[in-house]
């Protein structure tokens, strides 16, 4: 052939080699699927991929590189994106640390919030170690019973350590046996109703 040059001293499997290492040396694979569930760490938001975008290169027969459309503006690559990991099992003992923490009203000024506890404000539950996310009930929800909503905020941040409580009396009932007063069985019967529940046992 025209403009190649052979080493007759190489054999034909080191040619061979040589070709294969000159190739492509990374196709990407797809590691979202359309309507997943992710969290963009860029926006820092939770999305469902709309789009998974290939981009091809002529010639191959796989992507080079592939890209999530999130419909948040523009696409995403797979280091950009979190999906969701099922959670293992793990005892609740109480050392899970829910708090309750203020985020901007962003659907009224402060001049029209004027009668909530903390004008400008709203509470929202972070259940994880960031300080991100976490559980918060919609504006007009909030604006009907502002104190409620503060109510319902501390004791959903509490409820790790009513778990803990629970666990603990059922814990001491089950040692104490026939010693235990009534009354105090009849309670740690009803914790233990309710810790099935949590649990998903009933």
């Amino acid at each position: 052939m025209a403009g190649t040059h052979f080493n007759f001293r190489l054999r034909g499997e080191v040619y061979c080699s040589l070709r294969v290492r000159q190739g492509p040396a990374i196709m990407a694979k797809a590691a979202f699927h359309k309507n997943q569930r992710v969290f963009v760490k860029p926006v820092g938001t939770w999305a469902l991929i709309e789009h998974v975008v290939p981009h091809w290169a002529k010639g191959l027969d796989e992507p080079i590189r592939v890209h999530y459309d999130a419909g948040l503006g523009r696409e995403f690559t797979a280091d950009e994106l979190q999906s969701e990991e099922p959670l293992p099992e793990r005892k609740q003992n109480g050392s899970e640390h829910w708090r309750v923490t203020r985020a901007r009203n962003k659907w009224q000024s402060t001049e029209d919030c004027g009668r909530h506890p903390i004008p400008g404000t709203y509470p929202v539950v972070m259940t994880g170690e960031t300080d991100w996310g976490g559980w918060r009930v919609p504006g007009a929800e909030y604006d009907l019973d502002p104190m409620k909503i503060e109510r319902q905020a501390q004791m959903i941040a509490a409820a790790p350590k009513l778990a803990a409580f629970a666990r603990a009396l059922i814990d001491w009932a089950r040692k104490s046996g026939e010693e235990m007063p009534a009354e105090l069985a009849d309670l740690a019967h009803r914790a233990q109703d309710v810790m099935s529940f949590v649990d998903g046992k009933e």
